[in-house]
């Protein structure tokens, strides 16, 4: 990998990049990701030539298998077992697709390998369709992506051009054709068979389960779907062989992982590290720590379908085992961090809001328990809630998790129930104290003006958009002018006056 230089310091020397493996990312910023030849410069479509002119396909799904490379979409199925099921599999069609339908909140590490390497992506899946006998393959990528749909359609064109994707690629005979399909931003087309059915044309919504894609998936033929992140560490894996890849990681939980690193942290952005890394040396070696003096409160993991570790488990190692252990899991690879200001309650309303709104409807456990739940939530962060509703809420989580179709309904319930875990004192403040601890749940805030501090400046008064605060008769000691005060009874509860005051004479409680 290039190591490019800024100022006297190795990019690769920093803070931010010392701790990291790139090995999803390897090309990314580094070549032109519309010039093939670049691509090619950096070993590129020499893993499918190997494959062509070397091994058998028996041999790619044992190298892959070997390698212990596990799904990075989300469940963290075995890949090359997950060839495996396919191959043997006789049907004049099968299909290679790639998922690229990435939909959680703050998630963006599909979108920059598309943008920054798209022909690794057409290598492996060229490989994967040579494995099982696949001679087609659809990437299945978000509309909203249209530099990534961009320069993947270049990619493609330009492996045609140079031979290496149509008919007799490297001269082996393998004919492999790569198609790119258009997704409409719904979340739930990331579970497999609903991302197969809306390629067929079709509204997308899951499938019942068996049987399994690998032996009726796309139209009706047996099909491979994996994510992007997944089908990067392909040609590598190929090129350095399985030991070389599972060196890296953990015992059950190989490699590295792409991380999409947000929220109340220092340094963002698109971080990869080996499976096994601590929570801790993310956050502070690579992340920079907590911006504001804050302290760390919690960690969400895997977006809407995932679950928060707290400030008390910092020191985890982030695998797929362990992740599930505590409660949560490692998802795409969204990772947001937050800090004591957030309120957990809100932050599982916020992704239960998220799912209430993709869900397909097609099963009643997701359409209507996950409305349920969020009416719960409402109901508690407005003060209105009791203790009983928190037992129902975590009752309603479970019948939903084990009763929906799908995986967007099953995990749905995760961030709640994550919260429950770790944070259930907050939960019980929102509905026996009527107070939101973080000061987030607008309903349960009082906004009070400290008498003593108010200097009478008046830019409070001037700016409230419902003339909620009006001078006093009272003028502090060493102040010229009177304070102000709000009337609870006008008071929208927006924060104008907070973030106007110059001398930090207001506060809610």
């Amino acid at each position: 990998m290039i190591d490019p230089i800024v100022g006297n310091v190795s990019l690769n020397d920093t803070a931010f990049y010392k701790s990291q493996n790139r090995v999803v990312l390897r090309n990314c910023g580094v070549i032109d990701p519309e010039n093939i030849d670049e691509y090619i410069a950096m070993d590129g479509y020499a893993a499918l030539g190997k494959v062509l002119t070397e091994m058998k396909p028996e041999d790619v799904i044992k190298v892959v298998s070997d390698s212990g490379l596990r799904g990075r979409g989300g469940g963290g199925f075995p890949t090359g077992f997950k060839w495996s099921l396919c191959a043997p599999n006789k049907a004049p069609q099968k299909y290679v697709v790639c998922n690229a339908d990435e939909g959680d909140p703050g998630a963006f590490m599909d979108r920059s390998v598309l943008e920054g390497d798209p022909h690794c992506i057409i290598e492996a899946m060229a490989i994967a369709g040579y494995a099982i006998g696949a001679t087609k393959g659809y990437v299945y990528v978000r509309a909203e992506y249209p530099i990534a749909v961009k320069r993947l359609q270049i990619a493609i064109d330009k492996a045609h051009e140079y031979g290496l994707l149509g008919k007799n690629i490297f001269g082996s005979g393998f004919d492999f054709e790569l198609y790119i399909r258009l997704g409409a931003g719904a979340f739930v087309c990331g579970e497999e068979t609903a991302l197969m059915t809306s390629i067929e044309g079709n509204r997308g919504e899951p499938r019942p389960r068996p049987p399994y894609p690998a032996v009726k998936g796309l139209y009706n033929s047996p099909t491979i779907e994996n994510n992007v992140e997944t089908f990067a560490n392909i040609p590598q894996i190929i090129l350095r062989g399985a030991d070389w890849f599972a060196s890296m990681g953990t015992e059950k939980s190989k490699g590295t992982k792409v991380f999409a690193l947000g929220g109340k942290i220092k340094n963002t952005g698109l971080v990869e590290i080996p499976m096994g890394t601590t929570l801790r040396s993310i956050i502070d070696d690579i992340g920079g720590g907590i911006p504001n003096g804050k302290k760390f409160k919690a960690a969400q993991t895997g977006g809407p379908s995932g679950g928060c570790i707290p400030a008390s488990l910092i020191d985890t190692e982030v695998d797929y085992d362990n992740l599930v252990a505590i409660g949560c899991m490692m998802g795409s690879g969204g990772l947001i961090v937050m800090d004591e200001d957030n309120c957990m309650v809100d932050m599982a309303k916020f992704f239960l809001e998220f799912t209430v709104d993709e869900s397909c409807g097609k099963c009643t456990p997701c359409r209507v328990g996950t409305r349920r739940l969020l009416e719960m939530l409402d109901k508690i962060t407005e003060g209105k809630g009791t203790l009983e509703d928190i037992d129902k809420l975590e009752q309603f989580c479970y019948y939903i998790k084990q009763n929906s179709l799908c995986g967007l309904g099953q995990t749905a319930p995760n961030p709640v129930l994550a919260t429950l875990k770790f944070f259930r004192e907050e939960y019980v403040a929102h509905v026996v104290d009527k107070k939101c601890p973080a000061g987030v749940c607008k309903n349960l805030l009082t906004f009070t003006i400290d008498k003593d501090k108010c200097i009478g400046c008046g830019l409070c008064a001037r700016n409230c958009p419902v003339s909620a605060i009006s001078k006093t008769d009272y003028t502090a000691p060493n102040h010229k002018l009177p304070s102000y005060e709000i009337d609870a009874s006008k008071c929208i509860k927006c924060g104008v006056c907070l973030g106007n005051c110059k001398i930090n004479a207001i506060s809610k409680i």
